[in-house]
């Protein structure tokens, strides 16, 4: 009895993700402080036969991180563990949020290489679900881990590197929170750098026939297209000497960018053809000239997701880009009835040899589509849902691993040569299916 006397589980909790489109009720809500409370929960779960799935920030916008179980939020394991400054390599805690941990790279005069959009996610759940930035010459966040420590479903602690459990390491690297928990990563950093980033307007035809072109112009380039127009905005970050300075404005980008698109955008729910002529409307009025920023690199990095949305993510190999965008824009032009709100944000990523990754062993193209929920309410998205999937996948496409897609077992064991071999590191390390939830169900079986 003392054994379960130090743990405390919260009942009637409810979890939601951040973009409030999952929601789930765990039976028990556990915020654990050290490996030893961890081991107790996992005993817990074990004798009363029941799931535990770790959650980091919560913001993925599926059901990755939902459980009627038993589950453990990690935001009080968040300590900075080691800074090896020769080595220019950090040691965290699994539950360390990216925001902070910029913060105390940045002390030490350090970064990471590339980090996403968004920095309130922890760095156990950066790795899990593949999160990704952009730039051919970087791999997706996970490529800058060099070793991880995994506290298994029997309690016993792995240390996982490219020389110690090197199967495991290149399984955990990308581990969907199936393969225990991830109590402390080791991140390869870099010296602190500023990022000067430029936004200029093209057209989506001048970007894909000059593709290469941008991508070696840019470290790290990316594009935004406005669906039922030519419209392209190109986003070029590069590293800089200069100052910080901006010519963004304040009252443009929120009072116009955040809460004029939430009213049009609601009223285009009772006027879908709206859609086309706000896509147009918000290019000219946010993105037709061009805009600088130079700041320190992950505040250029980080930008703000407006409002809540649903999201789908691929990854195609890079050579597909101009086909796949080009066969997107044709199914919008061919079905008026289809609304795309803007952006479609393609984005580059470096191939790695992480089993599940969308990159695994080529070079590949992102391609991000949106449909926003004004207001919280649902804009019908099922037929371009849909046509975007059925696109990707004749491509050879792989689904961005947080976000909401439609693919099972089948379809991963087509698009990833490495399944059978990290299904077979899970059985052996989670043999009773211990963090299962309903979402890996339909991936492993």
């Amino acid at each position: 009895l003392l054994v379960l006397v130090q743990v405390h589980g919260q009942g009637g909790v409810k979890f939601q993700n951040w973009a409030k489109t999952y929601g789930s009720s765990p039976e028990l809500y556990f915020q654990p402080t050290s490996v030893e409370e961890i081991r107790e929960i996992l005993d817990m779960a074990r004798q009363r036969g029941k799931r535990v799935k770790v959650v980091g920030g919560g913001h993925s916008p599926s059901d990755i991180a939902c459980t009627d179980d038993f589950m453990i939020q990690m935001g009080k394991m968040n300590r900075v563990l080691k800074v090896d400054k020769e080595k220019q390599q950090v040691t965290v805690e699994g539950g360390i949020l990216l925001s902070d941990l910029n913060v105390e790279l940045s002390k030490h005069g350090l970064a990471l290489a590339n980090l996403g959009a968004i920095s309130e996610v922890t760095a156990a759940g950066v790795i899990g679900t593949g999160t990704h930035n952009t730039g051919i010459k970087h791999g997706i966040l996970p490529t800058q881990v060099v070793a991880l420590t995994l506290l298994t479903a029997s309690g016993d602690i792995l240390e996982c590197s490219e020389s110690t459990n090197a199967d495991i390491f290149q399984a955990a690297r990308l581990h969907l929170g199936c393969l225990g928990v991830v109590l402390a990563v080791t991140f390869q950093c870099v010296p602190q750098f500023h990022l000067h980033e430029v936004a200029f307007p093209s057209t989506l035809g001048e970007v894909l026939d000059h593709l290469e072109d941008h991508l070696k112009r840019s470290q790290y380039f990316r594009f935004l297209w406005f669906p039922h127009s030519e419209n392209v905005s190109v986003i070029y970050q590069d590293p800089t000497n200069k100052p910080p300075s901006s010519s963004a404005s304040w009252l443009w980008d929120y009072a116009l960018g955040y809460y004029l698109l939430e009213f049009l955008l609601w009223i285009s729910t009772f006027v879908p053809g709206l859609v086309r002529w706000i896509n147009r409307f918000f290019f000219w009025l946010l993105f037709s000239s061009r805009v600088e920023n130079i700041g320190v690199s992950y505040k250029i990095f980080n930008y703000e997701c407006r409002f809540k949305q649903h999201v789908q993510d691929w990854a195609i190999p890079i050579e597909k880009t101009k086909e796949a965008l080009l066969e997107l824009k044709g199914a919008l032009e061919n079905n008026p009835k289809m609304v795309a709100h803007y952006p479609v944000e393609v984005r580059f990523a470096r191939g790695d040899e992480i089993w599940l990754s969308p990159c695994f062993q080529r070079d590949s193209c992102y391609m991000n589509i949106i449909m926003y929920r004004p207001y919280g309410k649902n804009v019908p998205r099922l037929n371009y849902w849909l046509t975007y999937e059925g696109i990707m996948k004749k491509y050879g496409g792989r689904p961005h691993w947080a976000k909401a897609h439609s693919c099972t077992r089948k379809d991963f064991e087509k698009m990833y040569p490495a399944f059978p071999k990290f299904c077979s590191i899970r059985e052996k390390l989670d043999p009773t299916g211990m963090f299962l939830n309903a979402y890996l169900e339909k991936v492993f079986y």
